[in-house]
């Protein structure tokens, strides 16, 4: 069976075409299933991650899975990335260290992800940090992950990947669950029921948490949408039938058609500021006057 792809882009349409296929391949099981991606001229790499996810989903179901007919370019960018290494592609090295590797985790491996976010983080075009916003700032990558282990109850992994664009000042780093979503979770944790992309925007909330007892909370992701707003960059979740953005200040909160059988949180930094940040405690008294 042959399944052909568009163009995928980090917005609404791009992942809006990602839920599409994985509901076209959700209900295929001992198939020899052909990806073709003839038709792709841009893929943006962190985009991998959802996109992994759902073949991942699929090849569960005992369905086998080929990635056929890239163009020279979209192989490039997806073997660079280590993404296709998954599909039987060789990898090719990454000169300009522009990737932030594609990457299944197991729910076990959060140390394993800390190593993986501090080594591919690095030359990246972050903004410049103090010490203390730099370690607060991986605790809340690290947060995202524990938050996916915990409240997803995810039993099919969790998926990152990302990709340094330094022409247009622009770095996207994507992680992506199979688990019940944020709606659910919210419904299931404190009785709550609202609409998914409610449920987004009522996570993304500074005063709500379905935090309980030593569970992690929501705390990392608020703290890299507040630095992401003062960044300039921008921010996208995808749960279950929701989508929630916040661009230079500006949200937007709307539904898809179908669900995605999970979440997808995609954090996109402005490469191109050349402010410095740091915590408010870490702010002396003499620099305020």
């Amino acid at each position: 069976m042959n399944i052909y792809i568009q163009d995928i882009n980090s917005d609404y349409n791009g992942f809006n075409s990602l839920i599409n296929l994985e509901h076209q391949l959700s209900e295929l099981t001992f198939e020899e299933i052909y990806i073709d991606m003839s038709a792709v001229n841009w893929f943006d790499a962190n985009m991998a991650a959802p996109f992994g996810a759902i073949l991942y989903k699929t090849s569960r179901n005992s369905n086998s899975i080929t990635i056929c007919n890239t163009t020279s370019g979209i192989e490039k960018i997806l073997s660079k990335n280590n993404f296709l290494s998954y599909y039987g592609h060789s990898r090719k090295f990454d000169t300009y260290r522009t990737t932030i590797e594609y990457r299944r985790f197991e729910t076990k491996d959060s140390l394993d992800f800390v190593n993986y976010i501090k080594m591919y983080l690095v030359g990246k075009g972050l903004p410049d940090m103090s010490i203390g916003l730099r370690r607060k700032f991986e605790l809340s990558l690290y947060e995202i992950f524990e938050n996916a282990v915990v409240h997803s109850n995810t039993e099919l992994g969790i998926y990152s990947c990302g990709q340094y664009f330094p022409n247009i000042n622009r770095l996207d780093f994507t992680i992506t669950d199979l688990g019940i979503g944020f709606r659910r979770n919210i419904k299931e944790r404190i009785g709550l029921n609202i609409s998914s992309d409610q449920a987004i925007e009522w996570a993304i909330s500074e005063i709500h948490t379905t935090k309980t007892g030593s569970i992690p909370g929501g705390n990392g992701l608020k703290l890299l949408k507040e630095f992401i707003s003062l960044n300039g960059g921008c921010v996208q979740i995808v749960s279950d039938r929701g989508y929630w953005q916040m661009k230079y200040g500006n949200i937007i909160s709307k539904s898809f058609l179908l669900p995605f059988p999970g979440s997808i949180i995609n954090l996109e930094f402005n490469t191109a500021d050349s402010k410095k940040y740091q915590l408010s405690s870490e702010i002396s008294p003499n620099e305020i006057f």
